[in-house]
This record gives structure tokens, sequence and C-alpha cells, in this order.
């Protein structure tokens, strides 16, 4: 295997695992502990 190919594999898992767990924190149990600063905002 070419070594560009294994950084571009690299970059890709990378980037994959990176936007799951932004998806899972968004809308899995952890998405419970968030705060929206506007709903929490008296006007």
């Amino acid at each position: 295997m070419e070594p560009t190919f294994s950084l571009i594999v690299a970059i890709a898992a990378v980037t994959i695992c990176i936007t799951a767990f932004a998806i899972y924190t968004a809308f899995g149990p952890p998405s419970k502990d968030l705060q929206d600063p506007y709903e929490m905002h008296e006007d």
C-alpha cells in the first residue's frame, strides 16, 4: 500500500469518527445535558 493512500484513509477515518461523535453528542443521550442559552435568557 502506498503511503499517500494510507494517509488519505487515516484522515478519512478521523473525520468520520469526529462527525459520528458530534452527531452522537447532539442527538444521543448526552444531548439531555446540553443547554440552550436562548431558552434560558429572560427578556
